[in-house]
C-alpha cells in the first residue's frame, strides 16, 4: 500500500493493477508484469506500407534473427589463420609491387635494394609480432589499440588510435578491393576500363552480405586462403629452384614502363620504398583483437596462430621480392596487370596455373576486405557505448549486425575507390601512416602497463613492447615525412578532425545526461486525473519521463508505464528503479523484445489494448527531449518521432507529445 497526501491527511491508496496484454497467443507471460511478444503480434502491426517495406527488407537482408540465435563460432588455429590472418596474408599480393614501384623510379639498377628493404621490413614484422605476443598475454579478452591506449595512455591517445584504426579499416576495404580488381584485370584486360564500377559493385555486395548477417565462418574463409597459400608456396619453391639451377627465364619489361626521367637513388627514395613496402604489416593486429574467438586455451592458441601467420607471410614476402628482383619484373604503370601476374607468367608461363594464382588472389583479397566489415562496426559500437560516436552505431539490426557501421564503411570505401580511380598505388600512401600510428600507441600503452603491472614475464614484455613502440614510431614518422606530399597529409588532417568530432559528441552526451538525470525527489506531485486509459512508453527514468508521467496522471487514474527490453536482467533492474522512484501507484508493464526492436512490441501492446477495450479512448503520452542545436538531432534515434508517425493511422488512439526542451 502507498500513501497519498490529500487535504493535509495521508490516505492509503491501493496499488493499481497494470493494464496488461490479454491472455492470447500475442503475448506470453514470463513473470508478473513481464511478457514476451510473439512473432505474429510483432509482425502483424504494420499497415500496407509497413508490410511492403518489411517484405523488401526480408528480400534484401533476410528474415529477422532473435537475440537467442546469436552465437560465436570458436575457431581452431587452422581456421583462425584463415579468418583473422587473411588481411595480413593478402598484403603479400601487392606489398612487393609497391616497394619496387618506388625503386623503379631510379632505374633497373635500383632493384638491387629490393631484398635489403624486404629483409628490413621482415625484421620490423618480427619485432611487432613478438610485441603482440605480450599484448595477447596481458589482454586475453582481446585488445585493440583503442582499448590498450584507453586503459594505459588516456582518452586522447585512445581516440587517436581509434581514428587511425577507423581510417585503416576503410582503406583496407578500398585497397583490398582495388588490388583484387587489378588481379582480375590481369586475366581479363578488357575489364580495366570498368574497374571503378566493378570495385564499387564489389563493396556493395560485401555490404549487403554483411547486412544479411553473413558470419566470418572459418570453413568459408579457410578454403580460398589455403588454396592461395598452396599455390604461392608451390610457385615460390619452383621459382627458387629455377634460380638456384640458373634456369630462370629472360624477362624484358616494355620500354615505355620505365620512367621518362630517372630520380637519383638516394636515401629519400630508399625510405619512400621502405614506407610503401611497410603496407606488408597491415592486418597484424587482427589476431590480438580476436583472441576470444579462439578455442581454449584462447591466448596460447592466438599466439601460436600469430607466429604461423608471420612465418607464412614472411616466406611469401621474401620469396616474391627475391624472384621479382632476379627476374627483373617491373610494376605496370597503368596498373592493368599486377607484378605477381607478370612474375608467374614469366616463370611458369601462361595457362591454368597462372589463372589459378590470379583467381585465388582475387578471392583472398575480397575476403580480406570483408574482415573490415566486422572490425569497423565493432570498434564503432565500442566508441558509441563510450559516447564518442552517435548511439546509432551501437545498435544491432534485425540480422544481429551493426547495420549503421556497415553502411558507413561501405559508403566511405566506395568514395575512396571512386576518388582514387581504383588505383592501389594512389591509396597506399594513405594506408601506412594510420596502421603504424595504431601500432605505436598500442605498444606505448603496453610499456606503461608493464611498468604498473609487474606480472609474469613483465620485464621481457617491457623490453619487447618498448622496442616495438620505438620501431613502429620510427616507421610512422618516416612514412609521414617521405609520403606527406604523396597523400599522407590527408591522414594528418583526418585524424585530428575525427578526434575533435568524437570529443564534441561525447560533450553533447554528457550535457544531455546532466540535464536529464532524475532523482526520486524531483518527481512532480500527483494530480487528480480523469477516467481513461493512458499509456506512457518509458525507456529511461529521467526528467522528460517525469514530465510526461505527471501529465498522464492528470488525465486518468488508469495510467500504465510500458518498458520494452531485449534483456530481462536489465529489465529487472529497471523495475526495481521504477519502484524506488515512481512507486507502486503507477504500474509498469515490461515486454521482452527478442528482436531488439522497440517499436513493434509497443505497437502490438497498444493494438491489444484497443481490441480488448474497443469503447475506450487510449491516450499515448510520449516523452521527448528536444536538443538545443539542430545538428544534435542526428545524434539520436528519433524514436519518439517514429512512434508518433506509426500511431497516427490507428483509430481510438490519442497521441500526446510532451517535449522537454534542453537548455544546453
Amino acid at each position: 500500500m502507498n500513501f497519498e497526501k490529500r487535504n493535509g491527511k495521508r490516505d492509503r491508496v491501493a496499488a493499481k493493477s497494470p493494464v496488461g496484454p490479454r491472455r492470447s497467443r500475442a503475448f506470453r507471460p514470463l513473470d508478473s508484469g513481464v511478457f514476451r511478444v510473439s512473432d505474429e503480434a510483432l509482425f502483424g502491426v504494420e499497415g500496407d506500407v509497413g508490410r511492403v517495406l518489411r517484405n523488401l527488407r526480408r528480400t534484401l537482408f533476410g528474415v529477422p534473427l532473435p537475440s537467442s540465435q546469436e552465437s560465436a563460432e570458436r575457431l581452431t588455429k587452422v581456421k583462425a589463420l584463415a579468418v583473422l590472418g587473411s588481411d595480413n596474408l593478402s598484403s603479400s599480393a601487392y606489398a612487393t609491387e609497391e616497394l619496387i614501384r618506388v625503386l623503379a623510379l631510379a632505374g633497373m639498377g635500383a632493384l638491387a635494394f629490393t631484398m635489403p628493404i624486404t629483409l628490413a621490413l621482415v625484421a620490423v614484422l618480427a619485432i611487432v609480432i613478438m610485441s603482440y605476443h605480450h599484448v595477447i598475454r596481458a589482454y586475453p579478452n582481446g585488445a585493440s589499440s583503442y582499448i590498450v591506449s584507453r586503459e594505459n595512455l588516456g582518452t586522447y591517445p585512445a581516440l587517436i588510435a581509434a581514428s587511425a584504426l577507423l581510417i585503416d579499416y576503410v582503406l583496407t576495404v578500398a585497397v583490398s578491393i582495388a588490388a583484387g580488381i587489378q588481379a582480375l584485370t590481369s586475366l581479363f584486360p578488357g575489364l580495366y576500363d570498368t574497374r571503378i564500377f566493378i570495385g564499387m559493385g564489389a563493396v556493395l555486395l560485401l555490404a549487403l552480405g554483411n547486412l544479411r548477417g553473413v558470419r566470418e565462418s572459418g570453413s568459408i574463409f579457410a578454403l580460398p586462403t589455403y588454396l592461395y597459400l598452396a599455390g604461392m608456396l608451390g610457385f615460390l619453391g619452383y621459382g627458387v629452384f629455377r634460380a638456384a639451377t640458373g634456369t630462370l627465364p629472360e624477362y624484358t619489361p616494355p620500354p615505355d614502363w620505365m620512367p621518362a626521367t630517372m630520380e637519383p637513388l638516394g636515401l629519400l627514395l630508399i625510405l619512400r620504398a621502405f614506407s610503401s613496402g611497410a603496407v606488408a604489416l597491415t592486418g597484424v593486429e587482427a589476431i590480438s583483437d580476436g583472441v576470444p574467438a579462439f578455442k581454449r586455451p584462447e591466448a596460447r592458441n592466438a599466439r601460436i596462430t600469430l607466429t604461423w601467420m608471420a612465418l607464412l607471410f614472411g616466406t611469401l614476402f621474401v620469396g616474391l621480392s627475391y624472384l621479382s628482383s632476379h627476374v627483373g619484373v617491373l610494376p605496370d604503370p597503368s596498373e592493368t596487370e599486377t607484378l605477381v601476374s607478370q612474375l608467374v607468367r614469366a616463370v611458369v608461363g601462361p595457362g591454368i596455373f597462372h589463372s589459378y594464382i590470379q583467381f585465388t588472389i582475387v578471392i583472398l583479397l575480397f575476403l580480406a576486405a570483408n574482415t573490415a566489415f566486422a572490425d569497423f562496426p565493432r570498434l564503432s559500437s565500442i566508441l558509441a557505448k563510450d559516447n564518442f560516436m552517435p548511439h546509432q552505431f551501437s545498435g544491432r539490426g534485425e540480422r544481429l549486425a551493426f547495420s549503421t557501421g556497415i553502411i558507413v564503411l561501405a559508403t566511405l570505401a566506395a568514395v575512396c575507390i571512386f576518388t582514387f580511380q581504383g588505383s592501389v598505388a594512389a591509396l597506399i600512401p594513405l594506408y601506412t601512416v594510420g596502421v603504424f600510428a595504431a601500432f605505436t600507441l598500442s605498444q606505448a600503452g603496453m610499456v606503461l602497463h608493464w611498468m604498473r603491472e609487474h606480472g609474469k614475464g613483465w620485464r621481457t614484455g617491457l623490453i619487447l613492447n618498448g622496442a616495438g613502440a620505438l620501431v613502429t614510431a620510427f616507421v610512422m614518422v618516416e612514412a609521414m615525412a617521405v609520403k606527406f606530399t604523396h597523400g599522407a597529409w590527408v591522414i594528418a588532417l583526418l585524424v585530428p578532425l575525427l578526434v575533435g568530432m568524437m570529443i564534441s559528441i561525447r560533450n553533447h552526451y554528457r550535457r544531455l545526461a546532466r540535464e536529464l538525470r532524475l532523482s526520486r525527489y524531483e518527481m512532480l506531485p500527483n494530480v487528480k486525473p480523469t477516467e481513461q486509459i493512458v499509456v506512457v512508453p518509458v525507456a529511461d527514468l529521467n526528467k522528460p519521463f517525469a514530465q510526461a508521467l505527471t501529465y498522464a496522471r492528470s488525465l486518468s487514474p488508469n495510467v500504465t508505464g510500458v518498458h520494452v527490453s531485449d534483456n530481462l536482467e536489465t529489465a529487472e533492474d529497471f523495475r526495481l528503479s521504477w519502484t524506488q522512484i515512481v512507486g507502486n501507484d503507477t504500474p509498469l508493464i515490461t515486454i521482452e523484445s527478442p528482436y531488439r526492436d522497440f517499436m513493434g512490441p509497443l505497437l502490438a501492446y497498444i493494438d491489444d489494448i484497443t481490441k480488448s477495450s474497443p469503447d475506450a479512448l487510449v491516450t499515448v503520452v510520449i516523452p521527448e527531449f528536444v536538443p538545443k542545436r539542430w545538428w544534435e538531432h542526428s545524434l539520436h534515434r528519433q524514436s519518439a518521432f517514429r512512434l508518433k508517425l506509426a500511431l497516427l493511422s490507428r483509430p481510438n488512439i490519442v497521441v500526446v507529445d510532451i517535449p522537454y526542451q534542453l537548455k544546453t
